[in-house]
């Protein structure tokens, strides 16, 4: 018969159990935390820019309005002209001067029940206006 082992056998080289601290779901929460933050950004500049993107830019659409004319539509041509042309006529002197010449010009276009076409030097003076206006 063989002899009887002792499980009793003392053991030096194991050490006791010691609770490790783990920090990975606070990392896991910090970097959600930082993701919303950037995410909260990143749409608050993408608002704000669609809305200037979108936003009415009064000078470009009286450019627009202006250039679409019909010069042969006399008299409402003069009266689109002085409404649509006086946004830009405080951009510099050049365009007060030019805008004040080109009003004159346009009143004997107006109220009259019925008015001739354009004359040259008139279409000349609406040209040169148009050539003038910067976006």
């Amino acid at each position: 018969m063989p002899p009887k082992q002792h499980y009793d056998i003392p053991l030096h080289d194991i050490k006791p159990i010691v609770e490790v601290q783990e920090y990975s779901f606070y990392y896991f929460l910090g970097a959600v935390g930082i993701a919303i933050i950037l995410a909260c950004g990143v749409s608050y500049l993408l608002y704000f820019w669609y809305k200037k993107r979108a936003a009415f830019n009064e000078r470009k659409y009286n450019l627009k309005q202006i250039n679409l004319l019909d010069l042969k539509d006399t008299k409402n041509s003069a009266y689109a002209l002085t409404s649509y042309g006086s946004v830009f006529k405080d951009d510099s002197p050049r365009h007060v001067e030019m805008f004040r010449n080109l009003s004159e010009r346009l009143e004997s276009y107006k109220y009259k029940k019925s008015v001739e076409v354009f004359d040259s030097e008139t279409i000349a003076y609406i040209e040169l206006y148009k050539g003038m206006i910067d976006d």
